[in-house]
């Protein structure tokens, strides 16, 4: 099938955002995981004035996560879907936390400038139409020094990763997609990980875009060897 792309895929979560937060809820590990990720930025606690854009934000989850990292960072969630946005700014949030739609490619004429102490996005960069130039751009967000962290859906390049991630896909998260009408947005997530780069493949793709000091750190339980934290420094 054809993966869904740019405003056809912002359409789909838009439609989908109205049951998406149940969806994400129901799914073992997925908030206890962004946190994990988060967490990988290594943003002091208890040092006011860090400066963080959360792009691919969803519906606020990301956010969430990484105000449970930093409570005092100054954050701003970034997402092409104006319905997932809505749900994310129907929550609670303190007043240095922000919202913008905004794709990847459009941050600059949205304002959306930097420099940024850190940047978290997940599950973004396999969704975007050209990743190389996505990573490219999230390099100019960040101050020399600045820290990225990507939470994504990264195969471990055994059979195994990718059998298990079918059988989720074909059992759970297929079915919930047909009964709510969003079977088009889940079949293309379901293929966009299976389309996209490994884990290695992706801290190659991190290099080559410029950032330096890439690591790349698995999630626990089931997960292991589907979900990965990528974390990297612009020089």
């Amino acid at each position: 099938m054809a993966l869904l792309r740019d405003a056809e895929l912002a359409g789909a979560f838009d439609h989908a955002s109205r049951t998406y937060d149940r969806m994400t809820s129901a799914s073992p590990g997925y908030h206890r995981h962004l946190r994990r990720s988060a967490r990988r930025l290594a943003l002091p606690r208890r040092g006011a004035g860090q400066t963080v854009i959360d792009l691919g934000c969803g519906t606020g989850a990301s956010t969430a996560a990484l105000l449970r990292a930093a409570p005092l960072a100054s954050v701003t969630g970034v997402d092409a879907s104006a319905g997932m946005l809505a749900r994310a700014r129907s929550k609670s949030w303190p007043d240095r936390v922000s919202f913008v739609h905004a794709t990847i490619e459009d941050l600059a004429r949205a304002g959306v400038t930097g420099p940024y102490d850190a940047v978290f996005a997940a599950y973004l960069f396999r969704n975007v139409a050209d990743p190389d130039a996505a990573l490219r751009r999230t390099r100019e967000l960040l101050r020399p020094g600045g820290r990225l962290a990507v939470h994504e859906y990264t195969l471990g390049g055994r059979a195994v990763d990718r059998f298990l991630w079918s059988a989720v896909m074909a059992g759970v998260v297929l079915p919930w997609g047909r009964r709510h009408g969003d079977e088009a947005l889940y079949r293309h997530l379901w293929r966009s990980v299976l389309d996209f780069d490994t884990a290695d493949g992706f801290a190659d793709r991190l290099r080559r875009a410029g950032f330096t000091g890439v690591r790349v750190l698995p999630q626990p339980g089931w997960q292991t060897g589907i979900t990965h934290t990528f974390v990297a420094t612009r020089p």
